[in-house]
């Protein structure tokens, strides 16, 4: 056993890993952080999308010991300092952009790492960027509209398909 230590949602964190503990264990399990979700584990649905560092990280191929004195924010994470919604987590209560919820940590995660690279992605933009992402209840467009919303563009003109 090896300890990691990072920094999560801001606050220092710290347990003993094996080499192979992977980030979505390390936080489920070790921090309690069960919003990150393993739909997979082969970096197939993107239920366990975290960020690392600023960037977008599959957590369930991430090995914990690889991320020692990493910075990872989880979907615990987003919400604002007051405890309300983050702006991506209003709009996909807003625009529908969940049914089960499984998926919905990790989409919200992709999204705010697509808004953060690109402010106002077009539709099309949003559907590539999601590719990694598997829902099995939307069929994606709320979801789609949701980013889109988040962004501050209007979602109006958006046809379902």
């Amino acid at each position: 056993m090896t300890q990691v230590s990072m920094t999560v949602n801001g606050k220092a964190v710290s347990g003993d890993v094996e080499g192979r503990t992977l980030l979505s264990e390390f936080l489920r399990e070790g921090q309690r952080l069960t919003g990150t979700h393993v739909g997979c584990d082969t970096s197939q649905c993107g239920a366990c999308v975290v960020h690392v560092n600023g960037e977008a990280v599959k957590s369930c191929t991430a090995l914990a010991l690889d991320l020692d004195g990493a910075e990872v924010t989880t979907i615990e994470g987003m919400a604002n300092a007051d405890g309300s919604l983050s702006v991506i987590q209003q709009a996909f209560q807003d625009h529908h952009g969940l049914q089960c919820g499984f998926c919905t940590p990790g989409m919200v995660m992709s999204a705010a790492a697509l808004l953060k690279d690109n402010p106002t992605p077009t539709e099309a933009e949003v559907r590539d960027y999601l590719e990694g992402n598997i829902c099995r209840c939307t069929g994606y467009h709320n979801i789609v509209k949701a980013i889109m919303a988040a962004s501050g563009q209007d979602v109006s003109q958006i046809a379902a398909e």
